[in-house]
């Protein structure tokens, strides 16, 4: 049961160096949104990751800038992203979406802003175990915190993939409806105009032969 336990020990140590935000957010058009995040010790990592589920043409204006001021990321009409990087100083990162490119359509945006602290965990040695078998479950710690953030990744580019996938076919299906509408109203006034002329040439005939 020993290894087990300093298992789970090694579980819950690794994922409380870790805070992130997951959410999800309606932009709407002519709208900046920022977020915040702020690294407690340099040297930390700071993963972004952001995708346009719908809306327009699922681009998006984006601006991560460091607590001087300077821009570390940016980029423009973009459909999605994913960045890490190493937070020299401490203080607040802002991460900043901005939709001044649309007129009238909002967007929902997925976005993760993850800080992880990169110094490792130094364990005190538990009764009955070795200083191997610390070192073997701790790699096995970081290798399935490393496969579940893959997993993690896949489910997103899925999901967006789905999204936008859903999307077009509802503005497809929208235009198919459209035109065939289109089209009705078409064929109605071709055979009341038809009708018309008919009518007109009868009525004309009559008039001649009288």
């Amino acid at each position: 049961m020993m290894p087990t336990l300093l298992s789970v020990g090694l579980f819950a140590y690794f994922v409380s160096l870790v805070s992130a935000t997951a959410l999800t957010y309606k932009i709407n058009a002519n709208e900046k949104a920022c977020f915040f995040a702020a690294p407690e010790k340099k040297g930390a990592k700071i993963a972004f990751y952001f995708a346009v589920q719908s809306g327009g043409s699922f681009d998006i204006n984006y601006e991560v800038t460091g607590p001087g001021g300077k821009v570390i990321l940016d980029g423009e009409k973009e459909r999605q992203g994913d960045f890490v990087f190493t937070a020299n100083d401490v203080g607040e990162y802002k991460f900043c979406f901005d939709n001044d490119m649309s007129t009238y359509s909002e967007k929902f945006v997925d976005f993760e802003i993850a800080v992880e602290d990169e110094v490792r965990a130094q364990l005190p040695s538990k009764q009955g175990s070795t200083p191997e078998q610390t070192s073997a479950l701790e790699e096995s710690i970081y290798k399935v915190s490393s496969q579940l953030s893959t997993i993690s990744r896949n489910q997103k580019y899925f999901r967006t993939r789905e999204n936008r996938n859903f999307s077009t076919v509802r503005s497809t299906e929208s235009r198919i409806v459209n035109f065939s509408l289109v089209q009705i109203c078409m064929v109605i006034c071709m055979g009341g105009l038809q009708v018309f002329v008919v009518r007109f040439f009868f009525q004309g005939a009559r008039k001649g032969y009288v």
